[in-house]
């Protein structure tokens, strides 16, 4: 094993919080949330709303959680809802949408492109009426951007298709947004552009925005009390969450760096093409590399102090606000000269 340094583009999720972030919890106004709202929460939860143009928004301690509260309440048991394949809800969180919100998946192929279904493919799950022993389908559950699809975006022309497709055929509209702020900023429009007709949508904050823990989950007024009460039930009552909420509002005032990660993420994934490496040219800030042996490549990347994972059948790079554009140079440097 080597002793060099190891670089850790594993997730976006290993980011620390910095010195401002860190003084911003250690100084935060706090109260008891589940008894009176921590105050310092209730004003992460407005300003989350506003970003991404819902009446109300509500802090929970993860994506999944959200995720799950939104199913929970928009479906019945045995109703079967609509998800892109590979999509975070169908693959990476346990089954939690069959286990606990009783749903039933259909993947959507990506008739559009990677990790984008198509209106007529929502369409087509529709059509007709169904026999009394069917399946109820529901709810329409997108991802933007796609993590199994490599960070792929859903431009707003298309979001506003699939949302006008699933409400023409009944279907309330659930938005996987944990990385909905790289769309935004990959795209140049605002969040709320990337929300248009939908009902529910859940953001992270402890991806690129670097909190430590924390998402929020956004919709009606009425959505929000109930799902209030559903996190509480879930386990996700907080006392003095101002302290988390403190880190969260230091996230949302870096929107803007995401930018930097992106461009990183293209420059790795051009240093990596021209080592001969079979690359997807990244849209936010994942590449996706298809080598002969992942695990093996996994061994030897972990072998010259590189960290990676696998993804879709692939190793996944992510980039984020903890490595630098020198970092990244020498994460190049050290395959190269591995000849991996």
């Amino acid at each position: 094993m080597t002793n060099t340094a190891p670089i850790d583009l594993r997730s976006d999720t290993v980011t620390r919080p910095d010195e401002r972030m860190s003084a911003a919890m250690a100084a935060a106004e706090v109260g008891d949330d589940v008894l009176d709202h921590d105050p310092t929460m209730r004003t992460l939860e407005e300003r989350a709303a506003q970003l991404l143009g819902t009446a109300a928004a509500l802090w929970v301690p993860s994506g999944t959680m959200g995720n799950l509260i939104a199913l929970m309440l928009h479906l019945k048991r045995g109703d079967r809802f609509l998800a892109p394949r590979g999509a975070h809800v169908l693959n990476h969180e346990l089954g939690s949408a069959a286990w606990l919100a009783g749903g039933m998946p259909e993947p959507l192929d990506w008739s559009a492109g990677p990790g984008r279904p198509t209106a007529e493919a929502v369409r087509a799950q529709l059509g007709g009426a169904a026999a009394y022993d069917m399946l109820h389908t529901t709810l329409l559950c997108l991802e933007n951007t796609h993590n199994g699809a490599g960070g792929a975006v859903i431009p707003p022309d298309e979001h506003v298709m699939l949302a006008a497709a699933a409400r023409d055929g009944g279907l309330k509209v659930h938005l996987d947004g944990a990385r909905l702020w790289n769309a935004s900023v990959a795209l140049d429009v605002p969040p709320a552009a990337l929300t248009v007709g939908i009902d529910t949508v859940q953001a992270c904050l402890s991806k690129g925005l670097g909190a430590p823990v924390g998402s929020v989950v956004a919709g009606s007024e009425e959505f929000i009390g109930e799902a209030r009460r559903v996190r509480k039930m879930l386990g996700g009552g907080v006392r003095q969450g101002g302290v988390l909420a403190a880190a969260g509002l230091v996230a949302l005032d870096r929107l803007d760096a995401l930018a930097e990660d992106h461009d990183n993420a293209r420059a790795l994934a051009d240093g990596l093409t021209e080592l001969g490496w079979a690359v997807t040219a990244p849209q936010t800030n994942i590449v996706l590399a298809a080598v002969p042996d992942v695990q093996l490549t996994l061994r030897r990347l972990q072998a010259i102090g590189v960290r990676a994972v696998p993804m879709s059948g692939q190793v996944r790079f992510v980039t984020h606000r903890d490595v630098s554009k020198t970092e990244i140079e020498e994460v190049l440097r050290r395959i190269g000269e591995a000849r991996l």
